[in-house]
Parts: C-alpha cells; sequence; structure tokens
C-alpha cells in the first residue's frame, strides 16, 4: 500500500525524462514483493523454481532496457 501511494505521489512531482524511469522501477520493485510473498518463492527451497525466477527477472530487465533504449533514442529526435 505504501508503494503505491509513492507512485502516486510521484505522477505530480514533474521530473522530466525521469518519470517513467521511477514509475517503472516502483512497478518492478512491487511485482517483485508480490512474486516472494504471494506467490511463496521466498520460502521455496526447489532449484527450478529459482532458475525461472532467476530467468524471469533477467527477461524483465532486458525488455525495460530495451524500452528504455527506444523511448530514450525517440526523445533526441
Amino acid at each position: 500500500m505504501v508503494l503505491t501511494g509513492v507512485t502516486a505521489g510521484v505522477a505530480f512531482i514533474d521530473l522530466g525524462p525521469f518519470n517513467t524511469i521511477v514509475a517503472l522501477t516502483i512497478a518492478s520493485f512491487k511485482a517483485v514483493l508480490v512474486v516472494l510473498f504471494f506467490m511463496h518463492v521466498k520460502y521455496t527451497s526447489e532449484k527450478l523454481t529459482k532458475t525461472v525466477v532467476i530467468a524471469a527477472i533477467f527477461w524483465l530487465l532486458l525488455l525495460l532496457v530495451l524500452s528504455l533504449a527506444d523511448y530514450s533514442t525517440r526523445m533526441l529526435s
């Protein structure tokens, strides 16, 4: 609930081109909390589960980096 309030609060602050980066960072952190606690990944000891989670995080970071790279090149032109 706190992070949802932070997201709403940051939406009213003008950070220029960093608005998207801050919003995606907060959303990613909230998603990690959901996966760890509500999907019980933090308390599992299976190697396959941890491998899938690591692969998913890598994929998410790859998509975020490529999206932000595209976004930043569109801002410059």
